[in-house]
């Protein structure tokens, strides 16, 4: 797959590090930006949906407060300098996207939000929705109250999470090297990698765990925490430089998925404790394996008490036919069995989810 070609990566997640956005004095480097801003609204003209993993809050806000070491001197430190720096991104994300005609969202995590199978649900439906109207959603980590023991520690392996619940076909980490080397690249005779095929203790061995600026928090380790991440869900990742013309079209080393893009509803099949089951007609269950969303109408019988978001298993009159996520608690989904999506409002008195269980978050047994 090219990543770097929208015919063939409908849904693109760009990571940009600190060092790349923020000077060295603590200025934005809004040129640099500018120019990624019209590839992107390029790429969006193509049919192409980009979700923005953006680093840079901390390294603003510390210039603002002037606080030493960046403001990573310490846990307080980091939590005021992006606090303060947020807002500064944000509105500089507006205004470069803006130019280009394209509305920005902003929207800052912490790992309970992809962790946490409820909240995961809800960041992916946003995220879906957002796509959808052709906004750039722009993430970062909500560092004013992550702490320590509690955070990803680095944008590379938040950009991964996020591609998982944006459904993106490809992530590229752009960063201060075009990709990864077979030792220091500033060393006389290294060799550029142009792909690699597994993540492994040979390949660790040539990454780095600094990272050169200063600024950030990560490096090619942590980079390679994140490619190993994205191919356990079935993503191809790329490392490029976005110190090039173009960095969005240049050379890069591209991260295989261990298998094809159903690696990432691999976890769905592979167990966890479910907490109910839900019974459905032999129409629901062929409809589930031409690859369709589970519809009320094909519902037979709910067992078990269950909350939106939580693992359940999904059983047609031949036994279990698929495991997924519910999108609502077990007594609203008896209330809707067997009736047609135009009464669901009704019956519920709110707007309703498409679908019991949605294909997106459904793993076939």
């Amino acid at each position: 797959m090219n990543l770097f070609a929208p015919s063939g990566c409908a849904r693109l997640v760009v990571k940009i590090g600190s060092a790349l956005l923020v000077e060295a004095d603590g200025c934005v480097r809004r040129d640099w930006l500018a120019e990624l801003a019209a590839e992107i609204a390029g790429r969006q003209r193509d049919g192409q949906r980009v979700v923005i993993v953006s680093s840079g809050a901390i390294a603003l806000g510390a210039r603002r407060l002037k606080l030493a070491k960046g403001g990573r001197a310490s846990l307080e430190d980091a939590q005021a300098a992006a606090a303060v720096g947020q807002i500064e991104l944000s509105r500089v994300w507006a205004e470069v996207l803006g130019a280009e005609g394209l509305t920005a969202a902003q929207i800052l995590v912490t790992p309970g939000d992809l962790e946490d199978r409820r909240r995961y649900l809800n960041a992916a439906a946003t995220l879906a929705r957002l796509l959808s109207l052709g906004v750039v959603p722009v993430v970062n980590e909500n560092d004013t109250v992550a702490t320590e023991e509690i955070r990803f520690g680095d944008n590379d392996r938040l950009a991964a999470r996020v591609a998982q619940a944006a459904e993106a076909n490809g992530i590229v980490l752009l960063s201060d090297v075009d990709g990864l080397y077979d030792r220091d690249p500033s060393e006389v005779g290294a060799v550029h990698l142009p792909r690699v095929e597994q993540v492994d203790a040979a390949t660790e061995a040539m990454a780095s765990s600094g990272s050169s600026s200063g600024m950030g928090s990560g490096g090619m380790a942590s980079k390679l925490a994140a490619a190993r991440i994205a191919a356990r869900a079935g993503i191809p990742l790329a490392i490029a430089s976005g110190r090039s013309e173009r960095p969005l079209h240049g050379r890069h080393t591209l991260f295989a998925p261990e298998t094809t893009a159903s690696a990432r509803k691999a976890w769905l099949a592979g167990g966890t404790v479910e907490a109910g089951t839900i019974h459905i007609d032999a129409g629901a269950a062929a409809a589930l394996a031409r690859g369709g969303s589970l519809l009320a109408a094909g519902a037979l019988r709910i067992d078990g008490a269950f909350a939106r978001g939580d693992l359940i298993r999904i059983a047609g009159p031949d036994g279990a036919v698929a495991r997924g996520l519910a999108e609502y608690d077990a007594g609203d989904m008896r209330r809707l069995l067997g009736r047609r999506s135009d009464e669901h409002e009704a019956l519920l008195g709110h707007a309703p989810r498409a679908a019991l269980v949605h294909r997106s978050h459904m793993a076939l047994l």
